[in-house]
Order: structure tokens, then C-alpha cells, then sequence
């Protein structure tokens, strides 16, 4: 369950940075920075919980084969 909840938690948190990151290209607006503030403490965790997650993100790679192996 726990697990489940974190890949949920890291999901979501990298979809956020995504959408920013695709606000950022098309309409030049950086939401983070709009709703906390330019590199203010809290938009600095902001981008590090982004960072941390797609990292961690990166470890679902090996499941891809998995998943479609099963299939």
C-alpha cells in the first residue's frame, strides 16, 4: 500500500513539473515561481521534489518489460 501511495505521490509530482515545464515552453510563465515566489525557499523544494521523483521515476523503466511480458 505504502508503495503504491509513494508511486502515486511521484507520479503526480512529476506531472506537475511537466505541465510547468511545458508552460515555461510555449507561454513563457513559470507557475512555480508565479504562485511562490522567483527561487524563493518553498519554490526551491518545489523544483526538488520534481527532481527527486523523476529520479525515482527513472527506476519504473525495468517494469516496462515486465508489464508487457505478461500480456
Amino acid at each position: 500500500m505504502a508503495n503504491k501511495c509513494l508511486q502515486y505521490a511521484a507520479l503526480t509530482i512529476a506531472v506537475i513539473g511537466a505541465v510547468n515545464w511545458g508552460l515555461i515552453g510555449f507561454f513563457n510563465l513559470n507557475l512555480v515561481a508565479f504562485l511562490f515566489g522567483s527561487m524563493s525557499w518553498l519554490s526551491r523544494i518545489v523544483y526538488g521534489l520534481v527532481g527527486l521523483c523523476g529520479l525515482y521515476l527513472l527506476s519504473f523503466y525495468p517494469l516496462i518489460d515486465q508489464d508487457s511480458a505478461e500480456v
